[in-house]
């Protein structure tokens, strides 16, 4: 895991003095502290990086790396884990070490970029220069896990590991915000791909690869999407789990590739127990960390105990109090190199934290929930199937009866959105219209980005289709905010966070069994929860799912109040078009208990500080 940052004149001119680079490039200087990398072609090319290292600790992994046939210039964020099966398929041999990135500069040497990256499984972003043909080649994973910013504005391109980086250089520190994702911020509380919040300013897709030409043109092509195609060949539970078990086992074994200490997190929930069973059986005495808090009602550590006991691992277990927690706001709050309003940065910090202290990389258990039907937003869509496609006066009715006689047990509000995928996007949405129409009137018209489009799906009455339709939209949605939140917090920890769910295989595997064995009211994630039950059999399923939670709502009536009105208040929102009277009047009405607003509040406060 590191940290690069490159810059590209197209008209042969160089950039910033080295210098100036080097300062830019230390921004990201938590990302990768073991060592620093620098190359310049001297007429237009800086490439810069730093290491974390993980595989191949000598000089023999360092970077920028040059291909062995010298055409391409690499730099590359992440972990492959099937490095070493592609060097048995190469003719060339004599590599200097066993580092990742060499064999993928090895690979294009004698493929090329685009059939190389096909070739991948991992979690990455690439930068690439290509000396012959003089272009640029921007890559990320096909997961979306590592990210990859950068700036265009038809001369001088500048990529970069975190998005501070892209707006503090010269090039774009003057930029505007584009409303349009400034609204789609707000409303998701994060910024998806491909968009950035200032002109000229991107994100490489997941699965996307970005070219620049000589002559100044960009090319942009998928290599890998969420298959639409699939093909549910897979419907006897027995069978699924078997598959699931051994598709998760491989994928374990395979990430535990390191030559540093290697970890896992472990919550107390399904997917990082999981995780953590089939780490055992890998690795002799593993060690796992667990976040506790002093809430009855939110504390996981005593289930995470029970696992980590059942499987004889090593645990450490830090338990804070909300005071304590509060202590590390701002160290948390530093991790936000870009506009992000999930406060649940905060713990997934303090577990990185912890996890830092005995282990350079940790596995976690993200993506299971989009994978397998977690989320009861899957059912709370799919309970309405049968009356979405009605007219929309004739929703109203249902909903109004349903709720009288039964307090809707069989439909609910998502039945009066326009569609299934509309329901679905306002599912994530925190912020009220008519709040966000107070506060900033300036976007009252503004549309969202037109390419943001994850949620355009058609409505269908076939249940299998709509859940394909939501886990599509939750891959492309939720997932990229949540693996957003873990890199962010993890790597201002110069901690490697790893995700066995999102293996390319693991992915592959889920798309093959029937939705139908893990969906349903109460039955989120259901065959998941019968594969842990078969594996550790001596700790009982959890009646009420729980998790670390921070009482931001009573942080910002109190010890949060005067700092975050202060940002809010501030000058800085003039930047935004936000009206101070509307802001005042939203701070005032949450502290007087009127109104709980911490979603809007937090994703204002994340904005400002962040700029």
């Amino acid at each position: 895991m590191c940290g690069f940052l490159v810059e590209y004149s197209l008209d042969n001119k160089k950039g910033l003095a080295k210098y100036d680079f080097i300062r830019l490039l230390n921004k990201s200087t938590m990302r990768g502290p073991d060592s620093q990398g620098y190359f310049s072609n001297d007429v237009n090319l800086q490439v810069g990086f730093n290491r974390l290292a993980i595989l191949e600790l000598s000089e023999a992994g360092a970077q920028p790396m040059k291909s062995h046939n010298d055409r391409y210039i690499l730099v590359f964020n992440g972990e492959i884990y099937n490095h070493l099966e592609l060097r048995k398929r190469l003719e060339f041999s004599n590599y200097r070490g066993l580092s990742d990135s060499e064999t993928v500069t090895a690979c294009m040497a004698e493929w090329g970029v685009e059939k190389t990256v096909n070739e991948l499984n991992g979690m990455f972003s690439l930068v690439v220069y290509d000396k012959l043909e003089e272009s640029i080649y921007l890559i990320r994973d096909f997961a979306g896990i590592k990210p990859l910013f950068y700036g265009w504005n038809g001369k001088t391109m500048v990529a970069a590991s975190q998005y501070d980086q892209i707006l503090s250089h010269p090039e774009y520190k003057t930029k505007s915000i584009d409303p349009q994702v400034l609204k789609l911020y707000i409303e998701q509380h994060y910024m998806p791909a491909p968009f950035g919040l200032y002109m000229d300013t991107y994100q490489v897709a997941p699965g996307e690869i970005v070219i620049l030409k000589k002559n100044g043109s960009i090319r942009k092509s998928k290599y890998w999407e969420l298959p639409t195609d699939v093909d549910y060949s897979v419907s006897n539970k027995m069978e699924a789990i078997r598959f699931v078990e051994k598709a998760l086992g491989n994928s374990v074994q395979r990430q535990m590739l390191s030559d540093i200490p290697l970890g896992a997190f472990l919550s107390g929930g399904v997917d990082s127990s999981l995780t953590t069973s089939f780490m055992k059986e890998y690795k002799a005495n593993p060690q796992v960390f667990t976040i506790g808090s002093d809430s009855k009602n939110h504390d996981e550590s005593e289930r995470a105990r029970q696992f980590a006991e059942a499987l004889d691992v090593q645990q450490e277990i830090w338990k804070l109090s909300a005071k304590e927690v509060l202590g590390f706001w701002d160290e948390a709050m530093n991790a936000l190199h870009e506009p992000f309003a999930d406060f649940s940065i905060l713990p997934t910090y303090l577990v990185s934290k912890l996890a830092k202290k005995k282990v350079g990389v940790a596995l976690s258990g993200d993506g299971g929930d989009e994978l397998f039907f977690g989320y009861e937003r899957f059912w709370s869509i799919g309970k309405n199937i049968s009356f979405q496609h009605y007219p929309s006066i004739l929703k109203k009715a249902i909903y109004g009866i349903d709720k009288y006689t039964s307090s809707n047990k069989r439909v609910n509000s998502v039945l009066l959105s326009p569609s299934q995928g509309s329901a679905q996007q306002g599912l994530h949405s925190r912020f009220r219209k008519n709040l966000l129409d107070e506060i900033a009137p300036s976007l009252s018209e503004t549309t969202l980005p037109e390419n943001f489009s994850i949620y355009n799906y058609s409505n269908t009455k076939d249940i299998r289709q709509l859940l394909y339709n939501v886990r599509y939209a939750e891959f492309y949605g939720m997932m990229q905010k949540t693996l957003r939140k873990v890199d962010l917090a993890s790597m201002e920890n110069s901690l490697e966070v790893r995700v066995p769910f999102l293996d390319k295989n693991m992915i592959e595997t889920a798309l093959k069994i029937d939705p139908l064995l893990s969906y349903g009211g109460g039955r989120q994630k259901q065959l998941l929860k019968y594969l842990l039950s078969k594996r550790i059999p001596t700790v009982k399923e959890e009646s009420v799912k729980k998790g670390f939670s921070i009482p931001l709502t009573s942080w910002l009536r109190q010890d949060l109040k005067e700092i975050i009105s202060d940002q809010l208040l501030s000058s800085a929102i003039s930047d935004f078009g936000f009206e101070k009277r509307a802001i005042e009047k939203m701070l005032q009405s949450h502290s007087e208990k009127k109104e709980d607003l911490k979603w809007p509040i937090f994703t204002l406060y994340a904005l400002t500080r962040f700029r």
